[in-house]
């Protein structure tokens, strides 16, 4: 798919992103292993589909009225802030955004930049009643007696997946011309996965989903054996869970799963960027290492997609950070040694 003339602001702009071979990963498995360039929606990620696909379900079902007062209140990481809170500006809508501190500094600033009612919060398990989540819910409750509010929810709220479905899928279907084998995608809502994976199912039942995990996460463990067992640690954000299987997430067509280590994922990163001219951040790194380990096991001749979440950019203090990544035993890449 591609634009075919000029859109309505903020809303018209996401989506139909391009789908870009990877000359690199191809090259190293004899496959054709694409990726969608999803940080080039306007609000610089995967998750502006998921902010569009709930807020347009919320005024569908007379929750919020577009140019009305209206407030709009999630818990995340940031990108699915992000985009919340640009589409809530772009229909004149209120957005309270409650992060836990331990995410990049990079995606803090941003959502303060855009407008956004940042309130951050202290990383606390699922099971704890001060988890982001939980704090964002309450918080929903709290101010809807003020005016038409909604907790965006985006792990339950199954308007998550099936903009992804609708979207997501379909355009890699089409951009492909239905050439695909495989698909690996990373998970924290699940909605990306989930819905990619029903829209390619629909259209081949063959085409292969695996579930891309990193350290740390449980949802690996859960696709081989059924049951939620995390082993490690990851530096990357958004992506992977601890403690639970999002409502998205649940039934959704998966074949196979494959773990991740934070090697892998910062090789992948900075190939991306030194060989491709990409800047992505952690989970399109590890969505790639995935799909070029797919693509071995599956053998050459064969086609596997996946996803480049976010930019690198929201990384810089991370990612891109010597003094960082030491700490963590892990390398730079060599124009940052210094």
């Amino acid at each position: 798919m591609s634009l075919s003339g000029p859109v309505d602001g903020f809303w018209g702009a996401v989506g139909r992103t391009p789908m870009i071979r990877l000359k690199r990963a191809s090259e190293l498995t004899g496959c054709d292993i694409f990726a969608k360039a999803e940080f080039m929606n306007p609000g610089g990620s995967v998750k502006d589909r998921a902010a569009l696909g709930i807020l347009g379900d919320a005024v569908d079902r007379g929750l919020l009225t577009p140019y009305q007062p209206g407030t709009v209140v999630e818990g995340t990481a940031g990108n699915t802030g992000i985009g919340l809170a640009l589409a809530a500006n772009a229909r004149g809508w209120r957005s309270v955004i409650v992060v836990p501190e331990t995410q990049s500094r990079e995606k803090i600033d941003f959502l303060r930049m855009i407008g956004a009612d940042v309130r951050l919060v202290k990383a606390m398990p699922y099971a704890d009643p001060g988890n982001y989540v939980h704090v964002s819910r309450r918080l929903a409750e709290e101010l809807s007696a003020e005016g038409p509010t909604i907790w965006a929810n985006q792990f339950d709220n199954l308007a998550n997946m099936h903009v992804h479905e609708r979207t997501t899928g379909a355009e890699i279907w089409d951009e492909l011309d239905g050439r695909i084998h495989a698909f690996t995608c990373s998970c924290g809502t699940g909605g990306t996965l989930a819905g990619v994976a029903r829209a390619l199912k629909s259209r081949n039942p063959e085409v292969r989903i695996v579930l891309a995990d990193p350290m740390g996460s449980a949802l690996y463990s859960w696709v081989k054996t059924g049951r939620l067992h995390a082993e490690g640690s990851s530096i990357t954000e958004g992506i992977g869970q601890a403690a639970r299987v999002p409502g998205n997430l649940e039934g959704a067509p998966i074949d196979d799963a494959v773990q991740v280590h934070d090697e892998a994922m910062l090789a992948e990163v900075y190939a991306l960027l030194a060989e491709e001219g990409l800047s992505v951040g952690g989970s399109a790194g590890l969505n790639v290492a995935a799909a070029i380990q797919v693509a071995r096991e599956m053998g050459p001749g064969h086609t596997v997609a996946t996803i480049l979440c976010d930019g690198g950019a929201r990384y810089q203090s991370k990612l891109f950070n010597p003094e960082f990544l030491a700490n963590k035993g892990l390398p730079a890449p060599p124009w940052l040694r210094g």
